[in-house]
Protein backbone atom coordinates (compact mmCIF):
# COMPACT_ATOMS: atom_id res chain seq x y z
CA UNK A 1 0.00 0.00 0.00
CA UNK A 2 1.29 3.46 -0.92
CA UNK A 3 1.57 5.94 1.93
CA UNK A 4 1.80 9.46 0.57
CA UNK A 5 4.21 11.55 2.64
CA UNK A 6 2.07 14.69 2.66
CA UNK A 7 4.12 16.28 5.42
CA UNK A 8 7.05 16.47 2.95
CA UNK A 9 4.95 17.76 0.04
CA UNK A 10 6.10 20.85 -1.85
CA UNK A 11 4.15 23.37 -3.92
CA UNK A 12 5.72 24.16 -7.29
CA UNK A 13 4.29 25.72 -10.46
CA UNK A 14 0.65 25.10 -9.64
CA UNK A 15 1.22 21.56 -8.40
CA UNK A 16 1.66 19.81 -5.11
CA UNK A 17 4.57 17.37 -5.34
CA UNK A 18 3.89 14.47 -2.97
CA UNK A 19 6.68 11.97 -2.29
CA UNK A 20 6.07 8.36 -1.33
CA UNK A 21 8.09 5.19 -0.84
CA UNK A 22 7.97 3.29 -4.12
CA UNK A 23 9.89 0.30 -2.82
CA UNK A 24 12.65 -0.92 -0.55
CA UNK A 25 16.02 -2.13 -1.85
CA UNK A 26 18.50 -3.66 0.60
CA UNK A 27 16.53 -2.09 3.44
CA UNK A 28 16.68 1.41 1.91
CA UNK A 29 13.63 3.32 0.65
CA UNK A 30 13.34 4.27 -3.01
CA UNK A 31 11.16 7.34 -3.45
CA UNK A 32 8.74 8.30 -6.16
CA UNK A 33 6.21 11.12 -6.34
CA UNK A 34 2.70 12.00 -7.36
CA UNK A 35 1.26 15.35 -8.42
CA UNK A 36 -1.93 17.22 -7.66
CA UNK A 37 -2.77 20.19 -9.87
CA UNK A 38 -4.39 23.37 -8.59
CA UNK A 39 -6.54 23.10 -11.73
CA UNK A 40 -7.95 19.80 -10.48
CA UNK A 41 -9.06 17.34 -13.15
CA UNK A 42 -8.38 19.99 -15.82
CA UNK A 43 -4.66 19.90 -15.02
CA UNK A 44 -2.56 17.76 -17.34
CA UNK A 45 -0.61 16.19 -14.47
CA UNK A 46 -3.39 16.05 -11.85
CA UNK A 47 -3.13 12.80 -9.88
CA UNK A 48 -0.28 11.61 -12.09
CA UNK A 49 2.31 9.33 -10.60
CA UNK A 50 5.93 9.99 -11.56
CA UNK A 51 5.40 10.78 -15.26
CA UNK A 52 9.18 10.72 -15.94
CA UNK A 53 9.69 7.31 -14.26
CA UNK A 54 12.78 8.45 -12.38
CA UNK A 55 13.32 7.45 -8.75
CA UNK A 56 15.67 8.41 -5.94
CA UNK A 57 16.90 7.28 -2.56
CA UNK A 58 16.24 10.74 -1.08
CA UNK A 59 13.11 12.83 -0.76
CA UNK A 60 14.90 16.06 -1.69
CA UNK A 61 16.20 14.48 -4.91
CA UNK A 62 12.76 13.16 -5.89
CA UNK A 63 11.33 16.65 -5.32
CA UNK A 64 14.06 18.05 -7.61
CA UNK A 65 13.20 15.44 -10.26
CA UNK A 66 9.54 16.48 -10.11
CA UNK A 67 10.44 20.18 -10.32
CA UNK A 68 12.63 19.53 -13.34
CA UNK A 69 9.78 17.66 -15.03
CA UNK A 70 7.41 20.58 -14.39
CA UNK A 71 10.03 23.07 -15.62
CA UNK A 72 10.31 21.12 -18.87
CA UNK A 73 6.65 20.22 -19.39
CA UNK A 74 4.27 22.61 -17.65
CA UNK A 75 3.36 25.63 -19.75
CA UNK A 76 0.20 26.69 -17.90
CA UNK A 77 -0.40 29.73 -15.76
CA UNK A 78 -0.80 29.49 -12.01
CA UNK A 79 -2.96 31.77 -9.90
CA UNK A 80 -1.05 31.50 -6.65
CA UNK A 81 -0.47 28.80 -4.11
CA UNK A 82 -3.78 26.91 -4.03
CA UNK A 83 -2.12 24.45 -1.65
CA UNK A 84 -0.84 27.14 0.75
CA UNK A 85 -3.15 26.17 3.61
CA UNK A 86 -2.62 22.45 3.87
CA UNK A 87 -2.54 20.36 6.98
CA UNK A 88 -1.60 16.76 7.64
CA UNK A 89 -3.76 14.97 10.18
CA UNK A 90 -3.76 11.21 10.89
CA UNK A 91 -1.73 10.77 7.70
CA UNK A 92 -4.34 12.50 5.52
CA UNK A 93 -4.02 15.93 3.93
CA UNK A 94 -6.60 18.66 4.29
CA UNK A 95 -6.35 21.66 1.96
CA UNK A 96 -8.49 24.67 2.84
CA UNK A 97 -9.25 27.66 0.70
CA UNK A 98 -11.49 30.70 0.72
CA UNK A 99 -13.97 31.85 -1.88
CA UNK A 100 -15.61 35.18 -1.10
CA UNK A 101 -16.47 34.94 2.61
CA UNK A 102 -16.81 31.14 2.77
CA UNK A 103 -14.28 28.37 3.31
CA UNK A 104 -14.19 24.88 1.92
CA UNK A 105 -11.69 22.08 1.67
CA UNK A 106 -10.22 19.14 -0.19
CA UNK A 107 -9.37 15.98 1.71
CA UNK A 108 -7.11 13.18 0.49
CA UNK A 109 -6.50 9.95 2.40
CA UNK A 110 -2.94 8.76 3.03
CA UNK A 111 -3.21 6.05 0.38
CA UNK A 112 -5.31 7.66 -2.36
CA UNK A 113 -5.41 10.81 -4.46
CA UNK A 114 -9.21 10.77 -4.63
CA UNK A 115 -10.75 13.81 -2.98
CA UNK A 116 -13.16 12.60 -0.25
CA UNK A 117 -14.26 16.05 0.93
CA UNK A 118 -17.91 16.65 1.73
CA UNK A 119 -19.60 19.44 -0.25
CA UNK A 120 -19.89 21.80 2.68
CA UNK A 121 -19.15 25.49 3.29
CA UNK A 122 -17.77 26.97 6.49
CA UNK A 123 -17.70 30.45 8.02
CA UNK A 124 -14.00 30.19 8.96
CA UNK A 125 -10.94 28.14 8.21
CA UNK A 126 -10.78 26.97 11.83
CA UNK A 127 -14.39 25.76 11.71
CA UNK A 128 -13.53 23.79 8.57
CA UNK A 129 -10.40 22.19 10.06
CA UNK A 130 -12.19 21.34 13.31
CA UNK A 131 -15.07 19.67 11.45
CA UNK A 132 -12.72 17.53 9.33
CA UNK A 133 -10.56 16.53 12.32
CA UNK A 134 -13.62 15.53 14.33
CA UNK A 135 -14.79 13.35 11.44
CA UNK A 136 -11.37 11.70 11.15
CA UNK A 137 -11.26 11.11 14.90
CA UNK A 138 -14.73 9.47 14.84
CA UNK A 139 -13.70 7.29 11.91
CA UNK A 140 -10.50 6.25 13.70
CA UNK A 141 -12.42 5.31 16.86
CA UNK A 142 -14.93 3.28 14.83
CA UNK A 143 -12.10 1.40 13.09
CA UNK A 144 -10.50 0.58 16.46
CA UNK A 145 -13.81 -0.72 17.83
CA UNK A 146 -14.33 -2.90 14.75
CA UNK A 147 -10.81 -4.35 15.07
CA UNK A 148 -11.35 -5.08 18.77
CA UNK A 149 -14.63 -6.86 18.01
CA UNK A 150 -13.10 -8.61 15.13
Amino acid sequence: MIRFIYEKSVYYKGHLIIPFVFGIVDGNPIYSYALLSELGHKGEFHKSENPVRMYSCSISDIIDIAKSHLDDNFTGVTEGDYFKFRYTYRGDIIITYQLADKYFYDHYKSDSLNNVAAPRLFASEQECITWVKEGLDRSHINEEVERAQG
